[in-house]
């Protein structure tokens, strides 16, 4: 891949629109976790993702008809392929067969490699700069993280769904990476558009298997995996690419160390899990270094 240098016009500082584009992209990912699982119960894991998909594309192929942005150059195209494919197809079966055999906790510690891999990718292929105060910050983060899992119990004990995971976080970082030049030239919504209806079209095999199983699942499934299609997907994909429109891949992907402290405190409002010490200094430390990456920009 061609080395790109950083758009000089993404601002140096986070502005009030970028970090509620944020927020709204951190709690809809934060949410996912727990409807994956509720999903869980009544579809199988691909056909969880197809259904998921099926639903956000339809709005997405919508917006795209009626938008009718500028189609992909031809040396584009496979940029915009591989974001369907691996940030959408691959992520979410990923994703769904690991979470039936690793707990959450795991879960969370494992896909939160993400933003490392980003990091080093983005060094290595966009040209991008991260300053030692943020690797100590990414650190930082890292380790919050790590402490929320152990919070939960059962410690990092994980199996081979763990792989999985880990699959789930190299197909982000690197769809990352691949689709970052394109939003030099395209609108983020056309690119995360465009995103999920070659996913749901990769995934459309299983949409039948999918759609059976949800004739017969109870209303606690089924309105997990309708929220999933609009919220952690259509609304999610789309801020998400909005965001790495607005600043470096590196700095965006710390963001994600969010997620999981996110998830903690919606657990608690919702649904009466009340975390203990460890994982509320977890979210503590995770926060604080996504602070000290963002500090004095």
């Amino acid at each position: 891949m061609a080395s790109t240098t950083i758009d000089n016009s993404i601002p140096a500082k986070l502005d009030m629109a970028t970090l509620v584009i944020i927020a709204i992209t951190v709690v809809a990912w934060a949410s996912a976790f727990p409807a994956i699982r509720a999903g869980l119960t009544a579809f199988g894991a691909a056909e969880l993702g197809a259904v998921r998909f099926g639903i956000a594309a339809v709005p997405a192929a919508i917006y795209l008809i009626i938008m009718r942005p500028a189609l992909p150059a031809l040396g584009e195209a496979w940029r915009f392929a591989f974001g369907g494919i691996f940030f959408v197809a691959f992520y979410t079966v990923l994703l769904n067969f690991g979470e039936q055999t690793v707990s959450a906790g795991a879960a969370s510690f494992i896909i939160n490699v993400n933003p490392i891999i980003t990091v080093i990718l983005a060094l290595l292929l966009l040209g991008e700069r991260f300053r030692p105060i943020a690797w100590l910050g990414m650190i930082i983060s890292f380790s919050g993280i790590g402490l929320i899992a152990l919070g939960e119990g059962g410690g990092l004990k994980v199996d081979s769904g763990a792989l999985l995971i880990l699959g789930a976080a190299f197909c982000t970082s690197a769809a990352m990476i691949v689709q970052k030049p394109l939003f030099k030239k395209h609108n983020a919504l056309t690119v995360a558009m465009w995103n999920m209806v070659i996913g749901a079209l990769c995934l459309s095999p299983m949409l039948p298997g999918g759609l059976k199983q949800a004739a017969s699942s109870d209303s606690h499934a089924l309105f997990a995996v309708i929220y999933l299609g609009i919220v952690p997907s259509l609304i999610a994909y789309g801020t998400w690419a909005m965001v790495l429109s607005r600043m470096p891949a590196s700095r965006a992907a710390n963001f994600q160390y969010c997620v999981p402290p996110v998830a903690t405190a919606m657990g608690f409002l919702w649904l009466g899990e009340v975390p203990g010490w460890v994982s509320v200094a977890g979210g503590a430390l995770a926060l604080g270094g996504v602070i000290l990456v963002n500090l004095r920009r």
